[in-house]
């Protein structure tokens, strides 16, 4: 729905408080509107599923919807223009988040039409290559993954150099042992979902502790899920720092994408979720995309390389994400690997 700059303003002031009346929502506002008018706004925001109506007659108030909060559009622009302390941002774990995901869909008809036909253009794909070129194709799958997966972690290491390493197992000049094995240890555990196509059928936290196993080998990172506080580089916001706390929300995370129906959901969730809630003393957003890779190989769709993201893109989109609970930058971001993966991998 494309909003009014009323509709926008009655959206923020009901988020403000919370809960509000529409004489409340009308003191409030900038320019008085009448009752009517403002009674035909506030029932095309129910209609559009960004508010809740609760209650009836005069006892009638209105919240902000989950859907709207989860996909509301945010100028990333702007908002990364101010520093972490000045956004306003969620800086405590949302216990309520989710729940809240339960009852909402993650994609428009649309969107799951168009990403079902990209799945089935991957099927036909792989299903004319020859295993040579099957196996060509994953290399250089394997290659771009592990690149872009490593440098939005930081990882200075080329395209090319990465290639090299590789292939010709010779490491980068100038460049850490760790730099190296960070890229070794995708590639062991792309390798290992391939292998294990219907691994993350069922998603448990033996799994995630397993492929986060494989991607901190030798990088002197504990294991297992962290008890012990984490921060996060550019944000406020803290993670949960109770070990029991995190084992209980990766138990309801894992539940939560099970029910799913739809595997790009679940993938989608995946990615999000685990770096939302930092299971790990590190490696968690490798984790996340290597999972969600699990989760599109079970259900028989291309795994995504990232090699088109900008890192700092990635990042605002995830930390969006952090700070508002808010998914909709990344779930373009998603979409659109999807796409790119479809049409440059296994043709």
């Amino acid at each position: 729905m494309n909003l009014t700059p009323r509709q926008k303003e009655i959206i923020d002031i009901i988020d403000a408080q919370g809960e509000a009346s529409i004489s409340k929502i009308k003191e409030l506002l900038a320019n008085d509107p009448s009752i009517p008018t403002l009674n035909r706004d506030m029932a095309r925001l129910v209609e559009a599923d960004c508010l809740i109506k609760l209650g009836a007659g005069r006892s009638t108030t209105y919240m902000v919807a989950p859907y709207y909060k989860l996909f509301s559009p945010i100028d990333a622009s702007d908002y990364f223009d101010l520093d972490p302390d000045q956004r306003r941002a969620k800086t405590a774990f949302n216990h309520e988040l989710l729940q809240s995901l339960n009852g909402i869909p993650i994609f428009t008809n649309q969107e799951l039409a168009d990403l079902q036909k990209l799945k089935e253009e991957y099927r036909a794909n792989v299903t004319s290559l020859s295993p040579t070129l099957y196996q060509k194709e994953l290399e250089r799958l394997t290659i771009e993954l592990s690149w872009k997966s490593s440098q939005i972690e930081g990882n200075t290491y080329s395209l090319l150099e990465t290639e090299r390493l590789f292939k010709e197992k010779q490491e980068a000049d100038n460049k850490s042992k760790e730099e190296a094995i960070m890229l070794l240890n995708h590639k062991d555990a792309l390798t290992y979902l391939m292998e294990h196509k219907g691994l993350a059928k069922t998603l448990d936290l033996r799994t995630l502790e397993e492929i986060h196993s494989l991607l901190i080998k030798d990088l002197n990172v504990g294991r297992n899920i962290r008890s012990r506080t984490v921060g996060i580089t550019g944000t406020a916001y803290k993670p949960l720092d109770n070990e029991h706390q995190i084992r209980e929300c990766l138990e309801l995370m894992c539940d939560l994408i099970n029910a799913k129906d739809n595997g790009f959901e679940k993938a989608l969730l995946a990615v999000a979720l685990i770096s939302y809630i930092q299971p790990f003393e590190d490696g968690n957003k490798r984790t996340g995309r290597m999972i969600s890779n699990a989760l599109l190989i079970a259900d028989g769709a291309c795994p995504l390389s990232y090699r088109s993201v900008d890192s700092l893109d990635y990042k605002k989109a995830m930390l969006l994400f952090y700070e508002q609970n808010n998914l909709a930058a990344f779930k373009t971001i998603f979409i659109e690997q999807n796409g790119f993966g479809v049409k440059n991998y296994f043709r």
